[in-house]
């Protein structure tokens, strides 16, 4: 057993939103007090050449990063840095405060190692946010800011939103987020369509020369996910994420009625997802995949079928800070088994 077994119990004892707060607690100790944290950071920040790649006029030091919704209010990019993560993304931020849905809005699901949220945004807003970036960007590891707009929003008013948070990030981070994929703001996932893609990053492009990523859903048809995500790269997008939460409730024995899932069941969905679009836009496009990852072989498989970068967000909670540095170091092993010296050569080799 690793000391993350004997922890684990005692943090489970918590709600699952109590628990998170303990976390960041911790995770954000290092703001103000880093030295304690070296040894840690020492061991389980992975520096290797074979892992690193530029990207967005980055460097990224390795390919794992923070999936949005854990670090919502960017109170803890230092802490992941420590963990290993070779990037962070903040959010998702709205222009004004928000305090979310309703309590209790986050379950897990433990058998299945999953998380079940209808967070609803939760964050400080976009001023708070901004003086924290402000404090710490530009950053020794890559930032992504993931955007979204207010639950108070009218739809027709929504690009609005978007516009406003590019202006205030577009020179806070190393690439933006489009979210209009959470299942948690009413109306949300009906801006995945032409008429909205087109309109946003015409303005979009219009603001800034930042990368701008747009994050999809898993809960629609590949072929529906391909036309998406073409027509955003045909518009301007730098980058697709896939997938977002599901809310294919069928996946756990025991669902709530509520938010969307990450974790294990995610795995294949978003999977699926990802290889439809990746046969349509490797090569074209900077591919991120999310979901389910929580293995190295599991993000090699995402590497292999066109990501150039993989994220963590649920396994972190089953699996421990050991994770990240579990990841890649297994990474390396891999790499080298097939002979490669550098990540980009193992980048999209199932599409070649």
């Amino acid at each position: 057993m690793n000391y993350y077994d004997y922890i684990k119990p005692v943090l489970f004892k918590f709600q699952p939103e109590t628990a998170h707060h303990i976390a960041e607690s911790v995770l954000r100790v290092p703001n103000v007090c880093p030295t304690p944290f070296n040894f840690f950071k020492k061991s389980h920040f992975i520096n290797d050449d074979i892992l690193k790649q530029e990207l967005f006029n980055r460097i990224f030091p390795n390919p794992v990063g923070l999936g949005a919704g854990f670090d919502k209010n960017a109170t803890m990019i230092r802490g992941m840095q420590i963990l290993g993560f070779g990037y962070t993304e903040i959010g998702t931020i709205t222009p004004k405060p928000q305090a979310g849905n309703p309590k209790p809005r986050m379950f897990r699901h433990i058998e299945e190692e999953t998380i079940q949220n209808a967070m609803g945004f939760n964050n400080d807003g976009m001023e708070i946010a901004k003086k924290r970036l402000e404090d710490i960007y530009p950053f020794q590891t890559p930032i992504g800011v993931n955007i979204g707009k207010n639950k108070i929003t009218p739809e027709d008013k929504a690009i609005d939103d978007y516009t406003t948070l590019i202006k205030t990030f577009k020179d806070l981070g190393d690439y933006l987020v489009i979210n209009i994929s959470s299942p948690n703001t009413p109306g949300l996932r009906d801006l995945q369509n032409e008429e909205f893609i087109t309109k946003l990053f015409k303005e979009a492009k219009a603001l800034t020369d930042k990368p701008i990523l747009l994050k999809i859903a898993p809960d629609m048809t590949p072929e529906d996910a391909v036309a998406l995500t073409t027509l955003a790269v045909e518009k301007g997008a730098d980058g697709i994420i896939a997938t977002n939460t599901t809310i294919d409730y069928s996946l756990v024995k025991n669902p709530k009625d509520i938010g969307g899932l990450s974790g294990a069941v995610l795995k294949e969905k978003s999977f699926k997802i990802f290889e439809a679009i990746a046969k349509e836009l490797y090569g074209k496009t900077v591919l991120i995949s999310v979901g389910g990852i929580d293995s190295a072989q599991e993000a090699y498989r995402r590497i292999k079928a066109g990501a150039s970068l993989v994220q963590i967000l649920s396994g972190l909670i089953f699996h421990g800070p050991d994770m990240i540095m579990n990841i890649n170091k297994e990474l390396i092993e891999l790499l080298k088994a097939d002979g490669y010296t550098n990540i980009t050569q193992a980048i999209g080799t199932d599409r070649k």
